[in-house]
């Protein structure tokens, strides 16, 4: 119906149908948060409902009581509407970050790889959730060991693609690339103290360089940390004297 519309040029009847399917939408979303809707229902719906149902039943989860109901969680993370992505990490966020032990329910592999893909979220909401999330799992040796390893396989990948860009063409992808490298430093900062001095040496060597002040910024970070290496030191003392006031300030 809408493919049609906008083909036939109607603007008339396409603005009619907008506000309609908003209006829509908006009641269906306040009768979800009127009812009382038991816990099952709610991963049922964020299992296999639509995209306002899934938003609106991640937002009323309040616990888990297994690690199948945390994956259901997680699987809305990627592939999803941004709305349903953001609430979802919004709710993982908040139920890692409890009094209560659901922090269990989230230490599998498949649920540590949608974790790092979720990092790389184009909704910045999305990116700052997850982060914030793993960071609170950092008291678990097996996934820290799994995730910052590939979370430094990835970054490097980035890199590797990065360091090909002209940054002067302004081409999305540049951008895009550049988006993902950005939030894999900023999760690199969370786990610096945890990660093998070689090979934090290897990435930051590496991103001091990037043409991209955002890139240095972020590397100028992890620095800011303290680190006794003379390399680490000699990279610091080099971005201290960067031309951009955000890259110094560090």
């Amino acid at each position: 119906m809408l493919y049609y519309l906008c083909m036939t040029g109607n603007k008339q009847n396409l603005n009619n149908l907008y506000y309609e399917t908003l209006d829509e939408n908006f009641n269906q979303a306040l009768k979800l948060f009127e009812q009382n809707i038991p816990a099952h229902e709610l991963f049922e719906l964020l299992e296999h409902g639509n995209i306002v149902q899934k938003q609106i039943s991640a937002l009323k989860i309040n616990s888990l009581e297994n690690i199948h109901q945390a994956e259901i969680l997680v699987q809305n993370l990627t592939g999803q509407d941004g709305k349903i992505r953001e609430a979802v990490s919004l709710k993982i966020l908040e139920l890692i970050s409890s009094n209560q032990d659901f922090k269990k329910y989230f230490r599998k592999k498949s649920i540590y790889d949608t974790f790092l893909n979720a990092i790389l979220d184009v909704n910045s909401n999305v990116c700052r959730n997850i982060i914030a999330s793993v960071k609170l799992l950092q008291n678990d040796e097996n996934f820290c060991q799994y995730f910052t390893q590939n979370l430094l396989n990835l970054t490097q990948n980035l890199i590797n693609e990065v360091k090909k860009f002209d940054f002067q063409d302004g081409k999305y992808k540049v951008n895009k690339e550049v988006f993902k490298l950005y939030w894999c430093l900023e999760t690199i900062f969370e786990f610096a103290h945890i990660i093998d001095i070689n090979n934090l040496k290897h990435i930051l060597s590496q991103t001091k360089d990037i043409d991209e002040y955002t890139i240095r910024e972020k590397t100028a970070k992890i620095l800011s940390k303290t680190h006794n290496d003379s390399e680490l030191l000699q990279i610091r003392a080099e971005l201290k004297k960067d031309k951009n006031y955000y890259v110094r300030r560090f």
